[in-house]
């Protein structure tokens, strides 16, 4: 192949970070937009579990999972290689209380009648607790860690531009001003943009 390729769904909060991880390091893909009704025979082939990201370098290895795409993206990165004041430790763990606790608390709020052992308000709360983590984490910086964007600004942000999303008059006033700014800085930016442009959906 002349290009690794990367299956992706445009919508998908995995398969974006997977995207924008693969344009801060300037690797080229062949970016393949699925549909999900009709999953191309070649993705369920290479990965069985049938989710996006899916990516296949050109010595026919496969990534399946849209952090270890990050990871191998930006391992010559400033976004990998230099965090900062922070602990690679540190930056795992708060992605792991994204892709965990508060993945669920999303789910939970967006949609509710799945989720009835709470409300939709119960189920907003329990996202807030991690919102107000990372506005804790933005006092007196632009992003989570600092000056210039971590691996975890660019895995976190799908999510909670999703969270609030669900309704965004809310989000609006709620008491996470450094997220708000934080949030559409990451919106607005050319990265975001470029990630963002509609693809034809990949026929085989």
């Amino acid at each position: 192949m002349a290009l690794p390729i990367l299956y992706s769904y445009r919508r998908c909060p995995y398969a974006m970070r997977a995207r924008m991880a693969l344009k801060l390091a300037n690797i080229d893909v062949e970016i393949r937009e699925i549909s999900l009704r009709e999953k191309p025979a070649h993705m369920l082939q290479v990965s069985p579990k049938g989710t996006v990201p899916v990516l296949v370098l050109q010595d026919g290895s496969v990534i399946e999972q849209s952090l270890e795409i990050m990871q191998w993206a930006l391992k010559t990165h400033a976004l990998q290689t230099n965090i900062h004041a922070a602990s690679r430790a540190s930056v795992l763990a708060l992605i792991s209380e994204n892709d965990d606790a508060f993945k669920c608390a999303l789910d939970a709020y967006k949609y509710p009648e799945r989720y009835p052992n709470k409300t939709q308000s119960q189920h907003r709360a329990d996202g807030g607790v991690f919102l107000q983590k990372l506005e804790n984490l933005l006092q007196g910086n632009l992003y989570l860690f600092g000056a210039i964007p971590s691996l975890a600004d660019v895995a976190i942000f799908p999510f909670v531009r999703q969270f609030a999303a669900v309704d965004a008059n809310w989000f609006e006033t709620t008491p996470y001003p450094k997220l708000r700014i934080w949030l559409r800085t990451l919106v607005e930016s050319k990265l975001f943009a470029n990630i963002m442009q509609k693809q034809p959906t990949y026929i085989e």
